[in-house]
């Protein structure tokens, strides 16, 4: 990816608000800066979820699809003992996806500790 021609403007959607039981957030999607992926479910994206009480978190996330891609490449390039995996899984790399399971853990409790267990 062209890194030059990125356009760096926030969408206009990363200033939604999103109202959960507990603590309410905004999102940052990387594909909706870089472009629409043509691959939403074999893909990854790094995302920025920002809660209204101050904390903010830089998640890398991975499709289910795309754990799969990347061990045919790894094998490819000949390793295959192992694959660092990002900070979240989900099945698609849609916003509604996306809002939906951020919204689901920060109501089961705090980001840093669901994700690093």
């Amino acid at each position: 990816m062209d890194t030059k021609s990125l356009n760096l403007e926030s969408n206009p959607l990363s200033e939604k608000i999103i109202k959960t039981e507990r603590n309410s957030f905004k999102l940052w999607l990387e594909f909706e800066v870089a472009g629409p992926f043509n691959e939403v479910e074999n893909n990854f994206a790094n995302i920025a979820v920002n809660t209204l009480d101050g904390r903010n978190y830089g998640i890398n996330v991975w499709t289910y699809q795309f754990l799969k891609t990347a061990e045919k490449e790894d094998l490819k390039k000949g390793k295959c003992n192992y694959i660092i995996p990002p900070d979240l899984f989900v099945k698609e790399l849609t916003r509604e996806c996306i809002e939906e399971t951020i919204s689901e853990l920060l109501n089961q409790g705090n980001l840093e500790d669901l994700l690093s267990k």
